[in-house]
């Protein structure tokens, strides 16, 4: 299988504007998560789709690839959708581009569930790690996931899922982290489907595939990185350099 990275990255991110250009440890939030979804060495290729000027020259001035969107979009994915529609690929991986710090065996998971006669039924894959610190839990910036014993998503939330209603019962909290693998067509579907109202109401893109019955897979990962949403994440991640 032919398997390429695309990195959506807008500039005007709403909670933390410019976030992709904020500077982590003398590069780029956006460079640093380019460089290291290169060196997972997984992919036949990698490159940034952006909006942004600013952001096609940062990659491209350091060496990277980098396209530009022809259209204004509501969501990462439908960046990437565009990007795609020409190339010769059959796994098709959004990574975030606020995710500095993407490591080879997670992504190597992912890809893993698209093998064999099992994984030719699987048409969209995610990762998921658990979470255990209580004010992660209950932080709305932490999207949360629950999962079925296939592990296929059941729902996604900014809420605690599931409710600790029963004390006496450990309950296994996960959360998503927003890297996607998708089959081709199955990216470029996504484009035709019309945000749900699930989607809207939580501002959670993968919910539209679940409104519409089409299964995600979510991979347990162990990898306990920094998503930047926020100028305090930023802070965060820089303890991880």
């Amino acid at each position: 299988m032919k398997k390429v990275a695309l990195i959506p990255a807008r500039y005007g991110a709403t909670r933390f504007p410019g976030k992709m250009m904020a500077q982590l440890g003398g590069k780029s939030v956006i460079l640093r998560t380019y460089e290291s979804t290169v060196n997972t060495g997984v992919f036949d290729d990698v490159m940034v789709v952006t909006d942004s000027d600013v952001i096609y020259n940062e990659i491209v001035g350091h060496g990277g690839k980098a396209v530009m969107s022809k259209k204004e979009h509501e969501c990462g994915t439908d960046r990437i959708a565009e990007a795609v529609v020409d190339m010769d690929v059959d796994i098709v991986v959004n990574v975030q581009g606020d995710e500095p710090f993407t490591q080879k065996d997670p992504l190597e998971k992912l890809l893993r569930v698209f093998e064999g006669e099992e994984g030719s039924k699987v048409q969209v894959a995610s990762l998921m790690q658990e979470l255990h610190d209580e004010a992660s839990i209950a932080d709305p910036n932490y999207v949360k996931v629950a999962v079925d014993k296939q592990f296929n998503a059941l729902f996604f939330s900014r809420s605690v899922i599931p409710y600790p209603r029963n004390k006496d019962i450990k309950s296994i909290y996960y959360e998503h982290i927003g890297i996607y693998a998708f089959r081709k067509q199955t990216l470029l579907d996504f484009t035709q489907l019309a945000p749900t109202p699930l989607e809207l109401a939580e501002k959670i893109e993968c919910l539209r595939y679940l409104e519409n019955g089409i299964p995600m897979k979510m991979v347990v990962t162990s990898y306990m990185g920094v998503e930047i949403d926020t100028p305090e994440d930023l802070e965060k991640a820089s303890k991880y350099l």
